[in-house]
């Protein structure tokens, strides 16, 4: 990751009061969280966890199930877009189902070893990446690679995408 894409998160998350800066920008996940959080502490079962999350999400995506996919996100989502700007809940859900109307073929999947996660204290783990969308445009398969910052919150034993920054569109 580049300094600058660091210092970006970096200044997200203080911007939502979510994380202090060396828990981002330091460059490899720290050690912390709690089983009363239901965090986990471990880096590694922190990235299963965040990978097993994406994963469900986005079956629910390829699937077009709007109502599944939108469970992963919280009601008081703010979706920052570079192109769109910044997005509701409602407004999200009317994008992915204009974008499933106007793409039947339309798929996502998480670039191989692009995912970072970094836990934060009390309040659920920032996830970093990059995803290639692909769908048929006029019969060739067009795809574009973009990247992520999804912030998953966990409440009441749920994990919910509760701040999102898409980019590079």
């Amino acid at each position: 990751m580049t300094h600058s894409i660091r210092i970006a998160v970096s200044l997200f998350a203080l911007a939502l009061g979510l994380a202090s800066a060396p828990a981002v920008a330091g460059g490899e996940p720290p050690v912390g969280g709690s089983a009363a959080t239901g965090i986990p502490s471990e880096p590694g079962a922190l990235l299963a966890l965040v990978l097993d999350l994406d994963r469900r999400m986005f079956a629910a995506y390829d699937a077009h199930d709007v109502d599944a996919l939108m469970s992963f996100f919280a009601t008081d989502l703010e979706f920052y877009h570079d192109t769109d700007g910044l997005l509701t809940h409602g407004q999200v859900r009317d994008g992915f189902r204009g974008v499933f109307a106007a793409n039947p073929d339309i798929r996502r999947e998480l670039v191989p070893d692009s995912t970072r996660v970094f836990p934060v204290k009390g309040y659920g783990v920032i996830q970093i990446g990059r995803h290639r969308f692909c769908r048929t445009e006029g019969g060739k398969r067009d795809c574009g690679t973009f990247e992520f910052v999804q912030v998953w919150r966990q409440r009441d034993g749920k994990w919910q995408v509760a701040r999102e920054l898409s980019y590079g569109h």
